[in-house]
C-alpha cells in the first residue's frame, strides 16, 4: 500500500476541532464536508451534527434534490471562521461535525422515512443538535420524530412558499407538501408555537388555510413582511416561540428565484437572500432543537446562487447556536481568500 495521506490542518480551539486551515490548504482542495469541517473520527465528543439526506422521491413537480447535500457542501467551502453579522465563531464556539448522508431507500417512501427516523435518532444520541440538509421536505417529518422522542411536542419555524400541511396528493400521504400534517395529526407538534414565513403564492381553496390554522400554524405571508419588515417578522417570531424547543424548517423556495432557481417548486415574489439570513440571525437566544435545509435542486441551479444561499443559511443557524468567545482567546486575523 502507498504511503496514506497527512491529516488536513485544522483551525482549532481549546478542544475544539474546526474548519480546514484555509492559510495551509487551498479552498478547494480536501474532503467536501460542511464548511470544510471534521469527520467523527477526528474529533471526541460533539455539540452539532450537520447530516446529509439525499432522498427526494417526494416531489411533486422538478426532481433532484437527492443531490441537495452534497451541492450545498460544495459551496459551503468559502464559509469562513468567524461571522462578523452575528459576532459569533460557528465552528469553533461549538464542536461541529459532518458525519456523512443518512441512506434512505431511494423508491419507497415510507420505507424512507423509517430508516431516516433511525438515522436522525442515531444522530442524537451523539449531537445535542442536528442541522440537516436535505433532500426534499419529506425528510421533515421523520426528523421531527426523532426530536419527539427526545424533547417532547415541537415548535416548527417554517421558512417556505408553500404550507406543507396538505392531505394527500394523488392519494400519497407522504410527501413534501404534506410532512407538517402528518407531524401534527401525530401529536409531535406543539400547537401553540408553529408559524410560516414567507408563505405566498396559490392555494387549492380557502380551506387549506383553515386546515393549517387547525394544526396550530401562523402565516406571515410575504406581502406581510413587505410591510412589516424584518423587524417586524422578528418580533412576531419571538412572541409566537417564546422558549419552547424549536425546529427550524428551510425550504429554500422561500427565496425569489432570483435568488435560488435552483428548487423544485419555485414561486415569484419571495424573500431576498439578505432578508432570510437576518431572519435566521435572530434565532439566536431561541431554544433551537434542530434545522433542515430542503429542496435544493441543483440540476436547476447556475453559478452555485442557490448553492451558496443554502450555506448561508446553514451558517447562520450555526452562528445562532454558537456559545460567544471570549475576544481575547479568539484566533487571530489572517489576511487571505
Amino acid at each position: 500500500m502507498g504511503t496514506p495521506l497527512p491529516p488536513q490542518p485544522r483551525v482549532r480551539l481549546d478542544q475544539v476541532v474546526g474548519q480546514t486551515d484555509f492559510t495551509q490548504v487551498p479552498r478547494f482542495a480536501g474532503p467536501t464536508t460542511f464548511a470544510s469541517l471534521p469527520r467523527p473520527h477526528e474529533t471526541g465528543d460533539l455539540d452539532v451534527a450537520v447530516v446529509g439526506v439525499p432522498f427526494d422521491a417526494g416531489v411533486s413537480y422538478r426532481p433532484g434534490a437527492r443531490f441537495g447535500p452534497q451541492h450545498i457542501r460544495i459551496a459551503s467551502r468559502l464559509l469562513r471562521p468567524y461571522n462578523p453579522e452575528a459576532d459569533a465563531w460557528p465552528f469553533l464556539g461549538q464542536q461541529v461535525v459532518d458525519l456523512g448522508d443518512i441512506t434512505a431507500h431511494p423508491y419507497d417512501i415510507p420505507a424512507a422515512i423509517t430508516s431516516i427516523e433511525q438515522g436522525a435518532r442515531s444522530v442524537l444520541e451523539r449531537a445535542d443538535k442536528v442541522l440537516v440538509l436535505g433532500g426534499d421536505h419529506t425528510i421533515a417529518l421523520p426528523v421531527l420524530r426523532a426530536l419527539h422522542a427526545r424533547h417532547g411536542p415541537i415548535s416548527v419555524l417554517h421558512f417556505d412558499a408553500h404550507l406543507d400541511t396538505w392531505d394527500t396528493y394523488f392519494n400519497t400521504p407522504y410527501l413534501h407538501g404534506t410532512p407538517f400534517r402528518r407531524a401534527g395529526e401525530e401529536g409531535l407538534l406543539d400547537r401553540e408555537g408553529c408559524m410560516h414565513v414567507g408563505i405566498r403564492g396559490g392555494l387549492y381553496g380557502p380551506g387549506d388555510m383553515d386546515h393549517d390554522r387547525a394544526l396550530g400554524f401562523a402565516p406571515v405571508r410575504c406581502e406581510e413582511i413587505e410591510d412589516i419588515g424584518v423587524r417586524g417578522t422578528v418580533e412576531r417570531m419571538r412572541a409566537r416561540l417564546g422558549e419552547r424547543p424549536v425546529y427550524v424548517s428551510v425550504d429554500i423556495d422561500v427565496l425569489d428565484p432570483a435568488f435560488a432557481p435552483g428548487t423544485g417548486t419555485p414561486e415569484s415574489g419571495g424573500l431576498t437572500a439578505r432578508e432570510l439570513l437576518m431572519l435566521l440571525r435572530a434565532t439566536s437566544g431561541l431554544n433551537v432543537v434542530g434545522a433542515d435545509i430542503v429542496e435544493v435542486a441543483p440540476a436547476y441551479d447556475h453559478a452555485e446562487i442557490t448553492g451558496v444561499a443554502a450555506a448561508h443559511v446553514g451558517y447562520e443557524l450555526l452562528s445562532a447556536w454558537a456559545p460567544k468567545i471570549d475576544p481575547s482567546r479568539a484566533p487571530g486575523s489572517t489576511r487571505g481568500a
